[in-house]
């Protein structure tokens, strides 16, 4: 067990909003119809068709998106064929530019990076995983975190060796993506560095992604790829304080007749003279004692592979139930998000500016949106405004007169994405969509 004394137990609640909507695509709409649209019926029907087109835009935008990253990150697959080559230059410029597209998706589905003062701040508080890891950062080149979401949660954790519980509370991360690459190949020089890759079955200069689902802010350290159990003081002086106490008085005992063991050693192998028979069995004894000496000493280092095992099995289960997803196969994930999170914003800042009274200015359309997702759904969201109006205005549904706001009207809206819809697969109106 950790020792929980040297580790605070308060745990603050974080004091940012998160601009992540977590409400499915389905539900919004039904709630923004309920809401009220002009026209009645037809205008409902409307709205949906317009929901229905631009998530369909979206989706056409993304796809390249998609490609891009799978292109990128085809040289840092760990899964990558061994034959495969790539020029040095070309591969620290698809680093580049994967990290620069894999940043823009994660920020467009609503991802922040998890900051190092918060991650030190994170390891160094009361960890819910009974166990205390270590991570060989020397082995990465870089390490970055971002999260999405979180809510505070009660738990209960062993206190007095087991003896009571102790609650406390924490925040939780409802989404977490790691971005682990490993160091190149050029920069593993030392022998040992390099056996330590093959053992750990890891390529050098490969990128590991992960993305985890109700991860405790205070155990991000047990998500970090080869990180392997340390035995805490307190458990080392409960498996040596009994060796210790029980191997003294076997030493005690073993001692006077080694002299012995060595003299009828000695004369068997010709370097002594006789021995006398009660020699032979003082001899007998010591063999005995230094067999059960032997016993003993097994015995301690089973037990002590035994909680080894049995901590390196903790923090398996604990990550092997919340993975969700891994390196390429994360990319199709992301980009459903991001395009889901894009969608939802520009149907709640479409529909607040085209039933809204008077046109309103962006601070009332952002205010507005957050109130009635809190009283509509119970969620505290820091609506994306800013993000919410560019769409709209990049596909041409916004107008602005001044501070005021207005969209086209449903028909018209509609009718303006059918052409732009059409110009994406048109060379003439490629050009004129781009624009």
């Amino acid at each position: 067990m950790l020792d929980r004394d040297a580790r605070p137990w308060h745990h603050p609640p974080m004091d940012t909003r998160d601009q992540f909507i977590p409400v499915r695509k389905k539900d919004l709409l039904a709630q923004l119809e309920a809401r009220g649209l002009p026209g009645g019926p037809a205008g409902a029907k409307q709205f949906r068709v317009l929901c229905q087109m631009l998530g369909a835009i979206f989706h056409f935008n993304y796809f390249e998106q998609l490609e891009r990253l799978r292109t990128d990150y085809f040289y840092f697959n760990p899964q990558l064929d061994p034959h495969a080559r790539c020029d040095p230059a070309e591969l620290e410029l698809s680093y580049k530019d994967l990290t620069q597209a894999f940043e823009g998706v994660l920020k467009a589905a609503n991802f922040v990076e998890i900051s190092r003062d918060e991650i030190e701040r994170a390891h160094s508080e009361h960890a819910l995983i009974q166990v205390q890891t270590h991570a060989p950062l020397g082995d990465f080149r870089d390490v970055r975190f971002f999260r999405r979401g979180h809510h505070r949660q009660s738990f209960d954790i062993p206190a007095w060796f087991g003896l009571r519980k102790q609650k406390i509370e924490c925040d939780v991360y409802d989404d977490v993506i790691l971005f682990v690459a490993m160091k190149p190949d050029k920069d593993v020089q030392k022998k040992n560095d390099r056996k330590h890759f093959v053992r750990s079955q890891l390529r050098p200069g490969s990128i590991l992604i992960k993305y985890f689902r109700h991860i405790p802010s205070a155990d991000l350290n047990a998500l970090y790829p080869n990180v392997r159990v340390v035995m805490s003081m307190t458990d080392r002086l409960m498996l040596g304080v009994p060796a210790i106490a029980g191997g003294i008085p076997i030493l005690l005992n073993l001692i006077p007749a080694l002299s012995v063991l060595f003299l009828v050693a000695g004369f068997y192998l010709g370097l002594s003279g006789a021995v006398h028979e009660d020699d032979t069995r003082k001899a007998l004894a010591a063999l005995s004692g230094l067999a059960a000496l032997g016993g003993f000493l097994l015995q301690q280092w089973i037990k002590y592979q035994r909680q080894s095992l049995k901590y390196q099995k903790l923090l398996s289960d604990n990550v092997y139930f919340r993975n969700v997803n891994n390196n390429a196969g994360i990319f199709d994930y992301l980009i459903g998000m991001a395009e889901e999170q894009e969608c939802k914003e520009a149907f709640l800042a479409y529909h607040f500016i085209l039933t809204a009274k008077t046109p309103p200015s962006q601070d009332d359309l952002d205010s507005g949106i957050e109130q009635w997702l809190n009283e509509t759904f119970g969620i505290d969201t820091d609506f994306e405004v800013d993000d919410a109006l560019g769409k709209l205005q990049r596909l041409g549904l916004l107008k602005r007169n001044g501070g005021a706001l207005s969209v086209l009207p449903l028909d018209e809206a509609v009718a303006h994405l059918d052409a732009l819809w059409d110009g994406f697969f048109d060379s003439s109106g490629a050009a004129r969509a781009a624009q």
